[in-house]
Protein backbone atom coordinates (compact mmCIF):
# COMPACT_ATOMS: atom_id res chain seq x y z
CA UNK A 1 0.00 0.00 0.00
CA UNK A 2 1.31 3.48 -0.98
CA UNK A 3 1.45 6.24 1.65
CA UNK A 4 -0.92 9.21 0.82
CA UNK A 5 0.91 12.57 0.59
CA UNK A 6 -1.26 15.30 1.63
CA UNK A 7 -0.38 18.73 0.60
CA UNK A 8 -1.86 21.81 2.09
CA UNK A 9 -4.03 23.00 -0.74
CA UNK A 10 -2.68 26.56 -0.55
CA UNK A 11 0.73 24.42 -2.30
CA UNK A 12 -0.89 22.87 -5.09
CA UNK A 13 0.14 23.57 -8.50
CA UNK A 14 -2.27 25.33 -10.16
CA UNK A 15 -4.25 23.24 -13.31
CA UNK A 16 -3.30 24.03 -16.76
CA UNK A 17 -5.91 26.45 -17.34
CA UNK A 18 -5.33 28.41 -14.62
CA UNK A 19 -1.72 28.97 -15.34
CA UNK A 20 -2.64 29.72 -19.48
CA UNK A 21 -4.69 32.14 -17.63
CA UNK A 22 -2.14 33.45 -15.07
CA UNK A 23 0.60 33.49 -18.10
CA UNK A 24 -2.07 35.53 -20.35
CA UNK A 25 -2.66 38.36 -17.91
CA UNK A 26 0.91 38.37 -16.81
CA UNK A 27 1.51 38.82 -20.49
CA UNK A 28 -1.42 41.19 -21.03
CA UNK A 29 -0.36 43.44 -18.09
CA UNK A 30 3.05 43.85 -19.60
CA UNK A 31 1.35 45.10 -22.68
CA UNK A 32 -0.71 47.15 -20.96
CA UNK A 33 2.65 48.57 -19.33
CA UNK A 34 4.38 49.63 -22.49
CA UNK A 35 0.98 51.19 -23.64
CA UNK A 36 0.79 53.68 -20.02
CA UNK A 37 4.55 54.56 -20.88
CA UNK A 38 4.40 55.31 -24.53
CA UNK A 39 0.80 57.19 -24.43
CA UNK A 40 3.19 58.84 -21.33
CA UNK A 41 5.79 59.56 -23.93
CA UNK A 42 3.08 60.91 -26.26
CA UNK A 43 1.50 63.32 -23.62
CA UNK A 44 5.06 65.14 -22.96
CA UNK A 45 5.84 65.07 -26.89
CA UNK A 46 2.36 66.84 -27.06
CA UNK A 47 3.44 69.43 -24.45
CA UNK A 48 6.31 70.11 -26.57
CA UNK A 49 4.19 71.90 -29.46
CA UNK A 50 4.00 75.55 -29.32
CA UNK A 51 7.35 75.63 -26.63
CA UNK A 52 10.81 76.42 -27.18
CA UNK A 53 12.37 73.32 -27.86
CA UNK A 54 16.04 75.54 -27.49
CA UNK A 55 15.33 76.04 -24.10
CA UNK A 56 13.61 72.52 -23.33
CA UNK A 57 17.10 71.04 -24.75
CA UNK A 58 19.17 73.36 -22.54
CA UNK A 59 17.17 72.70 -19.57
CA UNK A 60 17.33 68.68 -20.38
CA UNK A 61 21.45 69.06 -20.82
CA UNK A 62 21.32 70.53 -17.51
CA UNK A 63 19.46 67.94 -15.63
CA UNK A 64 20.99 64.82 -17.43
CA UNK A 65 24.42 67.26 -16.17
CA UNK A 66 25.59 66.28 -19.86
CA UNK A 67 28.85 68.86 -21.31
CA UNK A 68 26.87 71.65 -23.53
CA UNK A 69 29.76 71.39 -25.94
CA UNK A 70 29.66 67.13 -25.82
CA UNK A 71 28.82 64.62 -28.65
CA UNK A 72 25.87 63.52 -27.12
CA UNK A 73 24.61 67.71 -26.66
CA UNK A 74 25.05 68.14 -29.62
CA UNK A 75 22.74 65.46 -30.81
CA UNK A 76 20.23 67.10 -28.73
CA UNK A 77 20.83 70.36 -30.06
CA UNK A 78 20.74 69.19 -33.87
CA UNK A 79 17.34 66.75 -33.70
CA UNK A 80 15.83 69.85 -31.88
CA UNK A 81 16.93 72.31 -34.74
CA UNK A 82 14.74 70.03 -36.91
CA UNK A 83 11.79 69.60 -34.80
CA UNK A 84 8.57 71.24 -35.46
CA UNK A 85 4.72 71.39 -34.12
CA UNK A 86 3.31 68.92 -37.16
CA UNK A 87 6.74 66.55 -36.25
CA UNK A 88 5.38 66.80 -32.44
CA UNK A 89 2.08 66.54 -33.38
CA UNK A 90 2.59 63.23 -35.47
CA UNK A 91 4.70 61.60 -32.91
CA UNK A 92 1.77 62.01 -30.29
CA UNK A 93 -0.76 60.50 -32.83
CA UNK A 94 1.82 57.57 -33.26
CA UNK A 95 2.49 57.17 -29.06
CA UNK A 96 -1.80 57.55 -29.23
CA UNK A 97 -2.10 55.25 -32.38
CA UNK A 98 0.40 52.46 -30.47
CA UNK A 99 -0.75 52.87 -27.16
CA UNK A 100 -4.12 51.71 -28.10
CA UNK A 101 -3.26 49.27 -30.18
CA UNK A 102 -1.16 47.49 -26.70
CA UNK A 103 -4.41 48.36 -24.95
CA UNK A 104 -6.77 46.37 -27.32
CA UNK A 105 -3.92 43.68 -27.24
CA UNK A 106 -3.69 43.81 -23.41
CA UNK A 107 -7.86 43.41 -22.55
CA UNK A 108 -8.08 40.47 -25.51
CA UNK A 109 -5.06 38.55 -23.70
CA UNK A 110 -6.95 39.42 -20.20
CA UNK A 111 -10.06 38.01 -21.80
CA UNK A 112 -8.07 35.08 -23.22
CA UNK A 113 -9.26 35.85 -26.69
CA UNK A 114 -7.46 33.51 -29.45
CA UNK A 115 -6.74 36.90 -32.15
CA UNK A 116 -4.89 38.68 -29.08
CA UNK A 117 -2.81 35.82 -28.89
CA UNK A 118 -2.41 35.44 -32.80
CA UNK A 119 -2.28 39.42 -32.55
CA UNK A 120 0.33 38.54 -29.98
CA UNK A 121 2.57 36.39 -31.36
CA UNK A 122 2.78 38.42 -34.81
CA UNK A 123 3.52 41.26 -33.58
CA UNK A 124 6.35 40.31 -31.03
CA UNK A 125 7.60 37.92 -33.74
CA UNK A 126 8.17 40.97 -36.37
CA UNK A 127 10.28 42.84 -33.62
CA UNK A 128 12.70 39.79 -33.04
CA UNK A 129 15.22 40.41 -36.43
CA UNK A 130 14.94 44.04 -35.15
CA UNK A 131 15.98 43.47 -31.31
CA UNK A 132 18.43 40.76 -33.20
CA UNK A 133 20.04 43.99 -35.07
CA UNK A 134 20.14 46.04 -32.25
CA UNK A 135 22.13 43.68 -30.09
CA UNK A 136 24.30 43.15 -32.99
CA UNK A 137 25.30 46.54 -33.25
CA UNK A 138 25.18 47.62 -29.43
CA UNK A 139 24.76 44.58 -26.82
CA UNK A 140 24.14 45.92 -23.50
CA UNK A 141 22.01 44.07 -20.85
CA UNK A 142 18.79 45.87 -21.54
CA UNK A 143 18.70 44.96 -25.05
CA UNK A 144 19.05 41.55 -24.09
CA UNK A 145 16.46 41.57 -21.95
CA UNK A 146 14.14 43.44 -23.95
CA UNK A 147 14.84 40.58 -26.51
CA UNK A 148 14.65 37.54 -24.10
CA UNK A 149 10.92 38.49 -22.90
CA UNK A 150 9.75 38.96 -26.78
CA UNK A 151 11.00 35.73 -27.59
CA UNK A 152 9.66 34.00 -24.28
CA UNK A 153 6.17 35.65 -25.09
CA UNK A 154 6.39 34.68 -28.81
CA UNK A 155 7.43 31.29 -27.77
CA UNK A 156 4.25 31.05 -24.93
CA UNK A 157 1.70 32.44 -27.66
CA UNK A 158 3.13 29.80 -30.16
CA UNK A 159 2.20 27.28 -27.71
CA UNK A 160 -1.42 27.98 -26.69
CA UNK A 161 -1.93 28.46 -30.56
CA UNK A 162 -0.66 25.05 -31.03
CA UNK A 163 -2.34 23.40 -28.09
CA UNK A 164 -5.31 24.86 -29.43
CA UNK A 165 -5.23 23.68 -32.33
CA UNK A 166 -4.86 20.14 -31.24
CA UNK A 167 -7.86 20.25 -29.25
CA UNK A 168 -9.61 21.29 -32.22
CA UNK A 169 -8.41 18.47 -34.06
CA UNK A 170 -9.36 16.02 -31.40
CA UNK A 171 -12.93 17.62 -30.89
CA UNK A 172 -13.67 17.33 -34.42
CA UNK A 173 -11.76 13.27 -34.43
CA UNK A 174 -14.64 12.29 -31.24
CA UNK A 175 -17.75 14.07 -32.99
CA UNK A 176 -16.75 12.37 -36.59
CA UNK A 177 -18.67 9.60 -36.63
CA UNK A 178 -16.87 6.54 -37.14
CA UNK A 179 -16.46 4.90 -40.67
CA UNK A 180 -19.31 1.97 -41.87
CA UNK A 181 -21.61 3.49 -39.03
CA UNK A 182 -23.31 6.08 -41.30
Amino acid sequence: MKPHLHMPEHLHLPDKQQREKLGLRGVAAFEAIKGVLVLAVGFGVWKLRHRDIDDFVDRLVAFLHLNPGGHLSNIFFHAAGRVNDKNLMLVAIGALVYSLIRFAEAYGLWRARAWAEWFALISGAIYVPFEIHALMHHPNPVKWAILAINVAIVLYMAKLRMDAVRARNRRAHRLRPAEGQE
